[in-house]
């Protein structure tokens, strides 16, 4: 450009400007996506798509539609004992210390991952077959059925855990775009999910979008094939005892640690004391009578309109929010998660319609809104349970506090279905609903009074003192995890 008169090169300026205006839409993640799989490693990222937003994501969002509609229309059941239900099936969620033992003290084969991806895939496909070919099971066995499905995803995403945690110990300045990764993975597959789930339930019926969640079991039962880790010949069994005991003690020892247990405490209270009384939404959003009788489609396509709110939060708190501190981020988070439930009210109490607002349109605004705050209200609590897993049991930690978070959901979901029953909000009788939500609303702000357990601290922080941090690498100074996932060309060579 130095021939160029100042006209042509002020022209050329904008050109480029423009094009890397529009360009950067589109070659921005992509770079981010690379600088990750750079420092992190590639398997990493591969394996956050297939658990994330295959399987998780995808999954989690067609189950969510096609089990809503298989308890209301194929069994009949109340939206109380729905509510506790799904509870139930949460069970193994709040069991990942367990698989976290397993999956690093006990190999199966000579591998101490690869086994249990196969496993987590069986589970669920065989779980979700099963149940899409018979409808005439007795409760408690589909129960069963659903519980050893969910197991199968909880599995599978305490490896992805282990290797959130461990990278975000090892390079603290990547952690927030690494639970950015995460989420961003787990929305867009909820996207799809919800976009499709509302037409599959309308075209196959419940059961038979039931029966979809075999797709994702299979891509988890192949990444059992495909995860590439050198096997182990000299494991003796009679160990599994010992290591397990050691690394329950290491555990023991950190949460007695106040910079663990008190950021616990605070993120199982705010999860327990939101009370989900999502399936009496439900079962009035698509009543007839009371309700404003939304199909089986619009329900996907709101739900995906949450999708895209959710990862809306996640770019929201990947470009502005993640460099404020735990205890700002949490607290303003928390209060606009409280006031966003006001919209609840005013729907069910109609009070949009005597405004003039459509019940479609207001939903959407509704669910976006909710998803966004949601998910920018979750991302530092993940940030924060990665970064006080201390070195060298992170798999396991990471698991224990998931689950705690866990333990938290499903008090929320059971309280939520015991609040619906109390109220007498039944499959038919909504008169009640708007005082659930009322009640939900208040107790979803009351943790703020809590947040002095919360770490004022910026989200790059190192948050566990260096004593613990070195008493524990000192235990595991030899021990290093060599997974990796090879290349489709390089698993044929082999």
């Amino acid at each position: 450009m130095e021939n160029c008169d100042s006209t042509d090169c002020q022209g050329e300026v904008a050109k480029e400007g423009a094009r890397s205006g529009w360009m950067s839409f589109i070659w921005d993640p992509y770079e981010w996506l690379a600088m990750l799989a750079r420092e992190l490693h590639g398997s990493f990222v591969f394996g956050v798509v297939v658990v994330y937003g295959f399987s998780q994501g995808l999954g989690g969002a067609l189950y969510r539609i096609a089990s809503d509609y298989y308890w209301k229309d194929v069994r009949m059941v109340q939206p109380s004992a729905a509510q506790v239900y799904q509870g139930i099936i949460y069970i193994p969620w709040v069991m990942k210390p367990v698989w976290g033992l397993f999956t690093d003290f006990v190999p199966i084969a000579g591998y101490q991952r690869r086994p249990y991806f196969i496993f987590a895939g069986l589970l669920g496909l065989i779980s979700t077959l099963v149940i899409s070919l018979h409808s005439k099971m007795p409760i408690f066995i589909t129960l069963i059925l659903f519980t050893a499905a969910s197991g199968g995803v909880a599995i599978a995403d305490v490896t992805i855990d282990a290797c959130a945690a461990k990278n975000s110990i090892r390079y603290p300045l990547l952690a927030a775009d690494i639970q950015s990764l995460c989420g961003m993975n787990s929305s867009i597959g909820a996207l799809l999910g919800f976009s499709t789930s509302g037409v599959a339930v309308h075209l196959l019926g419940a059961q038979g979008a039931l029966g979809l969640l075999s797709i994702p079991a299979i891509m988890l039962l192949s990444l059992g094939f495909i995860l590439y880790e050198p096997r182990v010949t000299n494991h003796q069994h009679k160990q599994v005892f010992q290591s397990s005991w050691e690394a329950t003690k290491r555990m023991w020892k950190a949460l007695k640690c106040p910079e663990i247990w008190r950021p616990s405490l605070y993120i199982y209270i705010s999860l327990a004391v939101s009370l989900n009384i999502y399936e009496g939404k439900f079962y009035w959003y698509t009543d007839p009578t009371a309700g404003p009788a939304f199909s089986q489609e619009f329900m996907g396509i709101t739900l995906a309109i949450g999708a895209i709110g959710s990862l809306l939060g996640v770019l929201v708190y990947q470009k502005i929010l993640k460099d404020y501190s735990f205890h700002s981020l949490l607290f303003w988070a928390q209060l606009l998660f409280g006031i966003s439930g006001m919209l609840d009210l005013v729907m069910v109490l109609r009070f949009n319609v005597k405004l003039g607002i459509p019940d479609y349109l207001f939903v959407i605004i509704d669910e976006c809104s909710l998803n966004i705050i949601n998910r920018i209200k979750w991302m530092p609590m993940l940030v924060l349970s990665a970064k006080i897993c201390p070195s060298g049991t992170e798999g396991t930690f990471f698991a224990l506090l998931m689950a705690i978070d866990n333990v938290g959901l499903l008090s929320s979901s059971w309280a939520g279905g015991l609040l619906l029953h109390l109220l007498n909000v039944t499959h038919t009788d909504f008169r009640n609903l708007w005082l659930a939500i009322l009640i939900r609303n208040i107790m979803r702000v009351s943790p703020l009074v809590l947040l002095f357990l919360v770490p004022k601290t910026n989200q790059s922080s190192t948050l566990l003192p260096s004593e613990l941090i070195h008493s524990l690498e000192a235990i595991d100074t030899n021990k290093e995890e060599t997974i990796q996932l090879v290349s489709t060309v390089k698993s044929i060579q082999v």
